[in-house]
């Protein structure tokens, strides 16, 4: 069955930084887009970063310079590395895979002082 879980969140002090993992249980993980993605409460779930097959990423503007996208296709990992995280960052933080358009459940980072 494809299962998609994260891990790695937490609470954290503004200015701080965690790296969150997204593991796979698919064989198609080596050729599959992934994205990180995070919704607010009462807000919108949006794309925060993507990267293909070939590591090529992509952010959002409001984490660029800051966040770090990145995957390791032997152990079936994405990882999203965070840096200066502010308030605004507070979300659960979510995986998909893009072509299945499959999430995982979603891990809780909550940037406060």
């Amino acid at each position: 069955q494809v299962q998609l879980v994260e891990s790695g969140g937490g609470l954290v002090q503004p200015g701080g930084s965690l790296r969150l993992s997204c593991a796979a249980s698919v064989i198609i993980f080596s050729i599959a887009t992934m994205g990180w993605y995070r919704q607010a409460p009462g807000k919108e779930r949006e794309l925060v970063a993507r990267i293909t097959n070939a590591g090529r990423p992509n952010y959002a503007d409001s984490v660029k310079g800051r966040f770090t996208i990145s995957r390791d296709n032997a152990k079936n990992t994405v990882y999203l590395q965070m840096s200066s995280l502010k308030p605004e960052d507070t979300a659960v933080y979510y995986c998909k895979i893009e072509s299945l358009s499959f999430w995982g459940q979603g891990t809780q980072v909550t940037v406060s002082s």
